[in-house]
């Protein structure tokens, strides 16, 4: 059973679907073309409120959904991993688009994205990653072994029953979820009250606890160099220049592709973090509208 809500007069109507037992929320607008956007860790329908309008204007059907664990969907307890939401987004394509659609992520979402391409192919017309995670974590042997150490120490701590909650309410403080983001936005004035409040309410859930910390030591799920000669659909890669957490640098893969492979563009987003699409959604609209139009 669907049931809908309308969160306030400039808000996205939302939406509720029962996947497994869980409830999962979901947003869409506009008719034509289907597009399936898929945020990243922490984030939610909320971090696409800037793109959502502009795309849907354009005679696209645009869907977005929370993950399990995540924004306004259910946070029960068990172990989160890439596959458990790939499975979430083919059964949710399945039940409300069914029929080809592009599929747009950032960072994790990417990642997921590039799974969903590999994995279906019969269901995806093609891909945009924004600046793609190479795992749902770190990778132990991509990290030096002070860091590596501090990860797992943090990751035990995040889990214990004595010190786990202690940790993540720390964590989850509006003004330490604030400098965060000031560590991932280049522009300050693009980190609003607003943004903060969309990472900061779902995190006040019941089990949003325990979902963090199933994340924090799950596997971190297929390299994004495993999947990509797998794929053959169209490919739109935007990178954010300045991301401190998936830098440019690691993205020769991409560019590489894109000089090589006749359905793959790359573009960097000069200035911005890890989040170009809410850091300066006028350049990445045009670009994705652009490649759209084309396909």
């Amino acid at each position: 059973m669907t049931t809908s809500e309308l969160i306030n007069p400039n808000a996205l109507e939302s939406y509720f679907w029962h996947w497994q037992g869980h409830r999962i929320k979901y947003t869409v607008k506009g008719q034509g073309e289907p597009i399936l956007l898929i945020h990243g860790f922490g984030a939610s329908i909320g971090h696409w409120r800037k793109n959502i309008p502009a795309l849907s204007q354009e005679n696209y059907r645009v869907y977005g959904l929370d993950l399990l664990g995540f924004g306004g969907s259910d946070k029960p307890q068990l172990d989160y991993t890439v596959d458990l939401w790939r499975d979430l987004i083919r059964d949710f394509w399945q039940a409300h688009i069914n029929k080809p659609t592009v599929f747009v992520g950032n960072s994790i979402g990417g990642l997921l994205t590039l799974m969903i391409l590999a994995k279906y192919p019969e269901i995806s017309k093609g891909g945009v990653l924004i600046n793609c995670a190479g795992g749902l974590n770190h990778r132990p042997d991509e990290l030096n072994l002070p860091l590596r150490f501090i990860m797992g120490t943090f990751a035990k701590l995040v889990s214990s029953p004595v010190t786990g909650k202690f940790i993540f309410n720390t964590i989850r403080q509006k003004q330490r979820i604030r400098r965060t983001l000031y560590q991932v936005y280049c522009d300050r004035n693009a980190v609003t009250d607003e943004l903060v409040d969309i990472l900061y309410q779902p995190s006040c859930d019941p089990g949003a606890q325990k979902v963090f910390a199933s994340v924090l030591t799950a596997p971190p799920g297929p390299h994004p160099r495993e999947l990509l000669p797998q794929i053959e659909q169209p490919l739109l890669v935007l990178w954010g220049t300045d991301d401190p957490w998936t830098p440019i640098t690691g993205s020769k893969m991409y560019q590489e592709r894109a000089e090589n492979v006749h359905h793959t563009e790359f573009y960097p987003i000069p200035k911005a973090g890890h989040c170009p699409h809410d850091e300066n959604p006028h350049q990445v609209n045009e670009l994705m509208l652009n490649w759209l139009n084309r396909l």
